[in-house]
């Protein structure tokens, strides 16, 4: 079982009296790497910055190894921190700017039995230490290179073996990866999560980037409007939503309105559908996720529903497909392709419906509509029948 490392218990914050933290509750485990997903302004920084330091709560306590650290200053914590501007010292070479650090740091003499005394590392410890950090970020070799000669992705590891080199228990990381290329972005990913189990050390990274957190992360904290909405691993975050926010936030979604009738029996459109979810109330409103990837195109005949293809996508891989069905755009992610003005049926196996529980953010997610402005749209209403109108499902 993992050890707990960090806790934030109620911990508040605010500027300027507008809340910004409200009552965050959170625990971090030893050698984990956690992610803290959420949109801009939705307190994901500040809550970095708390565990760092850099930042003292309105309220609350942080707790490091059960020892209460509100208190005390970022370089007396076990915690570094790597920034989006890497800060890295221009006219230092590599390996001086990750043996700054080292050749700043004091430890006891061991000469000094009342242990007050204290030395500076030696110039053989240090080359060492920066040596094998630099071997770890895979930078063997760079030693005498300055940072004008890396590359983004080399200049963001130098900032890395830098902040590991002195050995801390937590590495803080707010959207490192931001200032980078796509391609070199995705493979700054699997780069991280690779140093982070080579190190075993815990991680706590901040990003907006849902691909970037279902890529690292053992768990993801979902955050928004200063508040925690999930917590779960990848897999749970994306299969289980708990709310509208979540399942549009993590992945696309179509998210609709529906009745749990009863256990593993949802209605949508004015009819049923089977769905694996129970334990809702008979008859209560529920908003159902219908992934896009979960939905299978048929003919209109052979579908659960009928809709009239709005907009098609080429996304390489994969076609994204704008679906009118009644007014409400769904998308569709597909290797089927299916030309704009075309009617297509779909159908939807029981695993692909997801129920959650209606929230404030109901309503607020799901319709593809947005696609209007760069599309030109086909209403519903001028391919189908009233019969089908009424009811959105095919003859």
């Amino acid at each position: 079982m993992s050890k707990e490392l960090i806790r934030l218990q109620n911990l508040c914050m605010a500027f300027d009296g507008e809340p910004v933290l409200n009552n965050i509750n959170l625990y971090i485990n030893d050698k984990e790497f956690l992610t803290l997903l959420g949109p801009s302004g939705c307190g994901k920084t500040t809550t970095l910055r708390i565990i760092g330091g850099f930042t003292t709560p309105t309220s609350g306590d942080v707790l490091f190894d059960g020892v209460r650290i509100n208190d005390v200053p970022p370089n007396r914590r076990q915690i570094n921190t790597v920034f989006q501007k890497y800060a890295l010292f221009p006219h230092l070479n590599v390996f001086e700017n990750v043996a700054f650090g080292l050749r700043l740091k004091r430890i006891p003499d061991p000469r000094d039995p009342s242990g007050k005394r204290t030395i500076r590392l030696s110039e053989e410890e240090i080359r060492t230490r920066v040596l094998e950090m630099l071997e770890v970020v895979s930078l063997k070799g760079f030693e005498n290179r300055k940072p004008a000669a890396l590359s983004g992705g080399q200049q963001q590891r130098v900032a890395i073996a830098r902040a590991l080199v002195n050995q801390p228990k937590v590495l803080l990381l707010d959207e490192p990866l931001g200032a980078l290329d796509l391609k070199l972005r995705k493979d700054m990913q699997i780069e991280l999560k690779r140093i982070q189990q080579q190190v075993g050390i815990t991680f706590v990274y901040v990003t907006h980037d849902q691909e970037e957190a279902l890529t690292m992360s053992d768990t993801i904290v979902v955050m928004d409007k200063g508040t925690i909405q999930q917590i779960g691993s990848p897999e749970d975050i994306y299969n289980e939503p708990k709310n509208a926010f979540v399942a549009d936030f993590i992945g696309e979604s179509n998210i609709i309105d529906g009745v749990m009738l009863r256990d593993k029996c949802v209605k949508l459109y004015g009819r049923e559908f089977a769905c694996l979810d129970s334990g809702f109330a008979e008859n209560e409103p529920v908003d159902v996720v219908i992934r896009p990837e979960d939905i299978d195109i048929v003919p209109p005949e052979q579908g659960q529903l009928a809709g009239t293809v709005t907009s098609v996508t080429f996304k390489g891989m994969q076609y994204d497909i704008i679906v009118d069905f009644r007014g409400f755009k769904w998308l569709i992610q597909t290797t089927d392709h299916s030309p704009v003005g075309a009617r297509i049926g779909v159908k939807i196996d029981p695993d692909g419906f997801h129920i959650m529980k209606k929230s404030a953010y109901s309503g607020q997610f799901g319709d593809y509509s947005s696609y209007s402005d760069e599309y030109d749209e086909l209403s519903d209403a001028d391919a189908v029948g009233a019969d089908e109108q009424e009811d959105g499902y095919a003859e």
